[in-house]
């Protein structure tokens, strides 16, 4: 049991628990006391950030900790996650540090960590930096003369999207293209604009004014109405949607239909394997659409489901050796370019495969999924789940479903909240089932 990190690393209400100047200055003690490594004379760690007003305390605090351990440090300010994660692998770097809560409200903030490798933490990992931030910090903290430097670098957006177009032959653009982008007011509002721009597409920017307070509020892939809108208003390609830290993407086909990260996902794989570039299989997760699954299996897919967050399916896909994983939330991993999910990556994917005229509306329509019903509850306390009639209700619905559905209820890992998932194509009895479970834990 982990004391500090959820799922997805830190995260939190700010000024509360451990989302405090305070706390972040013992985290990145911990976390450079663990990362610096002994044959090198120099150590570096890097810093970016998504908009939340809180970023201009929260930042300070990490960099004292850094440079306390005696870590160098070089800032980008608000670039994309995965530009954080692929810049950390390719400048060399100890760490990668990207405060963040992601799709979180403004009032949320927190804390992603990335190895050397440009991958998050492991569970292993994690836990022996919860040891150094409980150890006194008079054993981490480096004589004067071994103190960090800070500098800030504004290039990041730039870098990125050149690694980003390099996956790609230099010959493709988006000439005559016209895409409608949605950053969320989130980390991507610069390079997302930019980099399809550069490409040739006529964009239509949304969620791109950034105040500190209005990160997925009412934009994003949290709340795509915004982009369906201006798809149809614009007479768009095509939409895209990203969440804070632009890790998510959620599409918007020409006719105004959203599409989630499974629908995404069973096109990728479906071309990929066309391409005999899949390897392997698909990972999932346990919250993945009953549909792709058999679809996968129609069509003689390896597919395998993960813990929810796309840490867990990064490591499946490693585990399985399998170069394709994602979740239906838009984290998608695209194993031979990236080690996180990428909105932005996974978005120029798709551009890709309808740079011949295909239509966003058939190419992303692959399967029928099953009827889904998902459920949020704010609760106080997050162990309601494991009480004697929470699970005698779970156990009610899952009868009643039998084998014609499947049903999930779980703990959120980044807000206080239990998650009900059900899926069934009969939809009075999934509603029923739905109903059980809500009304038990409420």
């Amino acid at each position: 049991m982990k004391k500090y990190f959820g799922t997805d690393g830190i995260r939190g209400t700010v000024n509360q628990g451990h989302v405090t100047g305070e706390d972040f200055y013992k985290f990145a003690l911990a976390a450079g006391s663990f990362f610096k490594i002994k044959d090198k004379k120099k150590h570096l760690a890097i810093i970016a950030k998504d908009t939340r007003i809180s970023g201009y305390m929260l930042e300070p605090a990490i960099v004292s900790g850094l440079t306390s351990a005696g870590m160098d440090i070089i800032t980008f300010g608000p670039i994309p996650t995965n530009a954080l994660a692929m810049l950390t692998r390719s400048m060399k770097a100890d760490i990668g540090i990207m405060i963040t809560a992601s799709h979180n409200p403004y009032h949320d903030n927190g804390l992603k960590l990335f190895g050397p490798d440009g991958l998050k933490l492991s569970d292993e990992v994690e836990k022996k930096i919860e040891k150094l931030i409980d150890a006194p910090k008079n054993k981490l903290l480096v004589p004067v003369k071994e103190l960090g430097r800070v500098k800030r670098l504004e290039d990041g957006n730039s870098r990125y999207i050149e690694i980003l177009k390099s996956n790609f032959p230099a010959d493709f653009d988006l000439k005559g293209m016209k895409v409608v982008v949605d950053a969320a007011n989130g980390a991507g509002y610069k390079a997302a604009p930019k980099m399809l721009e550069e490409l040739g597409a006529t964009v239509i920017a949304l969620g791109v004014e950034p105040n500190g307070y209005n990160i997925n509020d009412n934009c994003g892939s949290t709340y795509p109405k915004t982009l369906q809108k201006a798809v149809k208003q614009n007479k768009a390609d095509l939409g895209i949607a990203l969440d804070g830290d632009a890790d998510r993407v959620i599409l918007c086909d020409e006719k105004g239909t959203i599409i989630d990260g499974d629908q995404i996902i069973g096109m990728i794989a479906t071309r990929w394997k066309l391409k005999n570039i899949l390897e392997g299989g698909v990972v999932g997760t346990l919250m993945s659409n009953l549909g792709l699954e058999q679809y996968f299996k129609a069509n003689h897919i390896p597919f395998v489901r993960s813990d929810v967050g796309d840490r867990y399916v990064k490591e499946t896909m490693r585990d399985k050796k399998f170069n394709l994983g994602g979740e239906q939330s838009g984290h998608i991993i695209l194993g031979d370019f990236t080690t996180t999910g990428d909105g932005l990556l996974v978005a120029l994917e798709v551009l890709f495969s309808m740079r011949k005229g295909k239509k966003a509306s058939k190419l992303l329509k692959v399967f029928t999924p099953v009827p889904q019903i998902l459920e949020n509850i704010v609760v106080k306390d997050k162990s309601v789940i494991t009480s004697k009639a929470c699970v005698q209700a779970i156990k009610k619905a899952e009868q009643l479903l039998g084998e014609q559905g499947r049903m999930l209820v779980r703990k959120s890992g980044t807000e206080p909240k239990i998650r009900i998932m059900g899926e069934s194509h009969n939809k009075k009895l999934l509603q029923q089932a739905i109903q059980i479970v809500s009304k038990s834990i409420k």
